[in-house]
């Protein structure tokens, strides 16, 4: 009797050898699945945000549970602070820590254009989540906002940013959010700058 695997035997073997390679290639791909161990869950991301923005209201816990719905799990967030200001035309400038599940953490800067139908100023403190991001350093981009992702519930409000397979969605509380900067972008950087562009 032949040891010669037959030709439906070999045939099986290379279709579980590269879906093994297809789904290892996959996974690191942005905006792919992360695994759970590589993100911060619900209540992790809830205590550190009311914990950082001194607020337990029901608005923020809701805009939280929204992002979540929609985006999952992130592998990252920002605390920060951040001044703005606008007619019609407004600029927005901000610093922060960055920090990831993975431990790994960055001191970031942020400055962007807007355009809206808003007049007045701010100054609010930010806590913003961060998804699929390979690495610290890959924070370090210009990100346009999304048309039309503007969620403000109970004086808290969210409006997401996105380039390539990362995406970034900044809360902001009461007095700190501001219509007009749902149509713009923020860059990103390591050194504070008052250039917005």
């Amino acid at each position: 009797m032949s040891s010669t695997p037959s030709l439906a035997g070999r045939r099986a073997a290379l279709l579980h050898l590269s879906s093994g390679l297809l789904g290892g290639a996959l996974a690191g791909l942005p905006g792919s699945p992360q695994a759970a161990d590589d993100t911060f869950d619900h209540d992790s991301i809830l205590g550190a945000a009311t914990g950082f923005l001194g607020n337990t209201t029901e608005g923020l816990a809701k805009v939280i549970e929204r992002i979540f719905k929609e985006l999952g799990q992130p592998n990252g967030y920002i605390q920060g602070e951040e001044a703005s200001a606008a007619i019609t035309i407004g600029l927005r400038y901000g610093d922060g820590q960055l920090l990831m599940k993975s431990g790994a953490k960055r001191r970031v800067y942020w400055a962007g254009p807007s355009i809206g139908i808003d007049f007045g100023g701010n100054a609010a403190k930010v806590f913003t989540l961060v998804y699929h991001l390979p690495k610290a350093d890959d924070i370090f981009v210009r990100f346009p906002g999304v048309d039309g992702s503007l969620y403000y519930i109970g004086g808290a409000g969210v409006n997401y940013q996105r380039r390539g397979g990362i995406t970034l969605a900044p809360i902001r509380l009461g007095v700190g959010l501001r219509g007009g900067a749902s149509v713009g972008y923020l860059h990103y950087r390591r050194e504070k700058s008052i250039n917005p562009l």
